[in-house]
Order: C-alpha cells, then sequence, then structure tokens
C-alpha cells in the first residue's frame, strides 16, 4: 500500500498505522501512554518531511492535503485527534477558543517546562492543521499555546517562537 492510501485509510478509520493500530485505539489511549509513545503523533498530524523519530510513518503529500480539503470526515477526525492531545496537554476546546482545564500546572503537564518533546509535537500540531486546510484552528491552537503556555509554565522563547512559525 502506498503512502497516501496508507494515510488516507487510517484517517477515514478503515486502516492502521505501523503498528496496527486504528484510529479510535490511540483516541483511546491514556495519558501515560501518550506521554512515553513516541511514534503516534506522525500519524495524528502528518506534515510533508519525514519525522526523526518514526520512519514508517506516511507523509502528508499534495493528495493527501487535497483529500483533506474535500472530505469533511478526515477534517472532523483531525480535530477528534486534536482534542485528544489538548486533553493530554490540560486544554481543552469549544470550537475555536482553547482554554485551560482547571489542573493545568507545571507539576502535572510536563510540555509546561523549558523543553522538551512536546514542544516538538505541539509544532507538529500546529502546521499539520494549517497544512490539513484547518487554518482557523491552527491559529487557535498557534495563540493557546503562545498565552497558556507562558501563563502556566516555563516554556522557552526557542518553542514560542517555533509554535508562532509553525505556518
Amino acid at each position: 500500500m502506498d503512502n497516501n492510501t496508507r494515510l488516507l485509510a487510517f484517517y477515514r478509520g478503515e486502516g492502521h498505522d505501523h503498528k496496527g493500530r486504528q484510529l479510535k485505539d490511540i483516541w483511546a489511549l491514556s495519558p501515560f501512554w501518550l506521554e512515553h509513545t513516541h511514534d503516534y503523533i506522525q500519524w495524528l498530524f502528518p506534515i510533508p518531511e519525514a519525522g526523526r523519530f518514526n520512519a514508517f510513518a506516511p507523509l502528508l503529500t499534495t493528495e493527501v492535503q487535497t483529500a483533506f480539503e474535500s472530505e469533511a470526515t478526515l477534517r472532523y477526525h483531525q480535530q477528534r485527534s486534536l482534542d485528544v492531545m489538548l486533553d493530554f496537554l490540560g486544554l481543552t476546546r469549544d470550537g475555536n477558543v482553547i482554554t485551560a482545564q482547571p489542573t493545568l500546572s507545571m507539576q502535572t503537564h510536563i510540555w509546561l517546562k523549558a523543553s522538551g518533546h512536546n514542544h516538538l509535537r505541539i509544532t507538529r500540531i500546529i502546521r499539520s492543521l494549517a497544512l490539513c486546510h484547518q487554518p482557523e484552528l491552527a491559529r487557535a491552537v498557534q495563540k493557546a499555546m503562545c498565552d497558556l503556555g507562558p501563563q502556566h509554565g516555563v516554556v522557552s522563547a526557542m518553542s514560542l517562537r517555533y509554535w508562532r512559525e509553525a505556518f
């Protein structure tokens, strides 16, 4: 199966990733699993460039971008993936408004520390949303991270710059 077919089947809920997980399986995983597993984010939020940590992940191609533009189900599934990740990060979304959950703190949410792999994940999320024809949602995530990160933690200036320049 080629790159485009694999990614679209996965995002339509008809296929699986390189480890046999379906989209709904990843949505149901625990925050501990989401924190300590590093090979799923490339499937949930594809971008055109290969990542350093998952050589098996498909890339976002023009054909896949066109499918995201024309298929509301793909965009809805990506929004659901975003909601899973926002919950993991201690945030919640109502449309394009993203707010902090009452429990958001550096003690319980590692992304609020100065650096770490979750900062790369956040950059990927923002960029993927924009490239998958959800620019308003990408901007909402971008704004939330740039505003809420410094309010609740110690986010590095470099991470803030990456988030602002994600698209």
